[in-house]
């Protein structure tokens, strides 16, 4: 049976909760973590990168000089590609750069990121996360007392004072527990998880 201590926010072992094997004990398999992660990024991308081809920048259409006789190159538009502010060839317009990948898949590339943060005793569990005020000073106590310098900060979202406190810093984010993904998980050398949020997290897995 795996275990995990749950402490409290000074870093004090309070308890012991019991981790589901079926997701804990699951094989760390790079390949889908990096079809996970590769995933995550296209989907995130704007895709609004846009470039003017020939007949699309401004410029008239008169033949800039006579075809022959100038003894100049033949040139029949000055919005040409090899033009100075001509159009551009093959260049960039608006696109859709996201994709699904299999349910599964990523359901088990979020169970191997688990699994791996807990097999590197990377993953810590707090009995609640929750502060009197929305203060930067707070989350930075926080992480101070349980010794972490870089974490992913799991809760749920009505924790609004939580989420605040944690926005301005740069070593650390907060995320709800319903879109936990292998990214930020990687992203982040230690994963802090609520007790709430852990059971919001589990259920996840659940058919």
């Amino acid at each position: 049976m795996l275990k995990l201590p749950v402490l409290n926010q000074e870093g004090k072992v309070r308890g012991e909760i019991n981790l589901p094997e079926s997701i804990f004990s699951y094989p760390v398999k790079k390949h889908i973590l990096y079809e996970a992660v590769v995933n995550y990024l296209a989907n995130q991308r704007q895709g609004t990168a846009s470039t003017k081809t020939r007949g699309e920048v401004s410029g008239s259409n008169r033949k800039p000089w006579r075809q022959k006789g100038t003894g100049r190159a033949r040139a029949g538009s000055i919005r040409s590609p090899l033009w100075r502010k001509g159009g551009t060839v093959f260049g960039p317009k608006p696109r859709d750069y996201s994709y699904e990948i299999p349910k599964q898949v990523k359901k088990n590339a979020l169970k191997s990121a688990l699994a791996l943060r807990y097999r590197e005793k990377k993953l810590l569990l707090v009995d609640d996360l929750s502060f009197q005020q929305s203060k930067t000073k707070n989350a930075v106590e926080l992480l101070k007392q349980l010794q972490v310098d870089s974490a992913l900060v799991v809760d749920l979202a009505d924790n609004r004072n939580l989420f605040l406190a944690m926005r301005n810093l740069p070593q650390a984010k907060a995320v709800d527990a319903r879109c936990l993904n292998v990214y930020d998980i990687l992203k982040y050398k230690w994963l802090v998880i609520s007790q709430r949020a852990f059971d919001t997290l589990i259920s996840r897995f659940e058919p």
